[in-house]
């Protein structure tokens, strides 16, 4: 008997003996082929917002689309588009503005988002409630701070355009992420760049009230209504393993609605990786991210995940014209949907 007739005749039998004994069948998925790997790099540091991702792992989920996913802190939204272009990773988190810049320099090793899941603009200048700085003009002459692959840092030559800024006098300095706050607060920085939603909290652990003692210049009030964090894959990723790419949102999307209908039992996996963590804060972050990041009117006609072309375009513009970018990327250079659950499977609100 030729060697390829007996393999095919030995994987026959061996199904056949696994139904025999009971055994199910996605359990012998590892004889016909090996799970597909997939290395995904986050945002941040292992935190609530991250819930969805880590209950998708732990209920099986990815394993039953015959993926063996593993997932690594991140270093800022930003940081993870460069380590997915490099080959690092086949997957990241993080902020789709980055991706386009990227994308606009390098079109062939930028990588591709494929699941937007902020849609409502995060980005802010955070300034104590008693500062003098009260519009972005007021920035002139201050000192502001942040991380270096912070996302609004990163976007503030384009809102400082918007808002009528002259950026080269704004003092920006590179701080730390875990002294981002504290330097604010201690009046070390005039004001710093950062996510609504992680300043609330980070000075919510300083015994700061976000509401009485911050307020914040949001980005979105002055015409930055731009898409935030996405999940990308790398362009030979998907080329080589497109079923890959979907299973892996197919997965993703059950996560996102268990973490809808039961946040403890996402904030219970998210706890699992890091329970040194305060778990009301964290169970807090998530609720305030899926309110504040993910719920975009938009999403209840298209559903978590896709975008609207038009504003995807503008978003686009934005960011070339205020970067004065070598190319303007098309939306699909930047975007694509196909690899998306159904609209009828993906929440229409959060």
């Amino acid at each position: 008997m030729p060697f390829r007739l007996f393999r095919r005749a030995s994987a026959t039998l061996t199904v056949a003996s696994a139904v025999a004994l009971g055994v199910p069948l996605l359990a012998m998925s590892g004889i016909a082929s090996a799970a597909t790997p997939i290395k995904m790099v986050l945002n941040w540091k292992y935190e609530g917002p991250q819930a969805w991702f880590f209950l998708a792992q732990d209920r099986g989920y990815f394993k039953a689309e015959g993926l063996d996913v593993t997932f690594d802190q991140g270093e800022g939204s930003d940081a993870s588009i460069p380590k997915v272009a490099s080959g690092a990773y086949q997957a990241g988190f993080g902020d789709l503005n980055a991706l386009v810049e990227l994308a606009a320099k390098e079109p062939a090793a930028a990588p591709v988002a494929v699941d937007v899941l902020y849609n409502t603009p995060p980005f802010a200048v955070v300034v104590k409630s008693d500062s003098p700085i009260h519009t972005p003009k007021d920035l002139e002459g201050k000192n502001v701070g942040a991380p270096a692959n912070d996302g609004a840092l990163k976007l503030f030559p384009a809102f400082a355009k918007l808002a009528g800024v002259d950026a080269s006098k704004v003092h920006i300095t590179n701080i730390a992420p875990n002294l981002r706050e504290q330097m604010l607060m201690r009046g070390q920085v005039d004001a710093i760049f950062g996510y609504m939603t992680t300043i609330t909290f980070s000075t919510r652990a300083m015994g700061v009230d976000a509401a009485h003692d911050l307020r914040f210049i949001r980005y979105g009030d002055y015409g930055m209504n731009l898409y935030s964090n996405a999940v990308f894959f790398s362009r030979d990723f998907i080329k080589a393993n497109p079923e890959a790419v979907r299973g892996f949102l197919v997965a993703l999307n059950h996560g996102i609605r268990d973490v809808i209908a039961d946040p403890d039992a996402g904030v219970d996996a998210v706890m699992k990786r890091e329970p040194l963590l305060n778990r009301d804060v964290e169970k807090a972050k998530l609720l305030a991210t899926m309110h504040n990041d993910m719920s975009a009117p938009e999403i209840a006609k298209i559903g978590l995940g896709d975008v609207d072309q038009n504003r995807l375009k503008r978003d686009i513009s934005i960011i070339v014209d205020a970067a004065s970018l070598p190319r303007t990327p098309a939306p699909a250079d930047v975007f694509d949907n196909h690899f998306l659950p159904p609209r009828t499977d993906r929440p229409s609100a959060m």
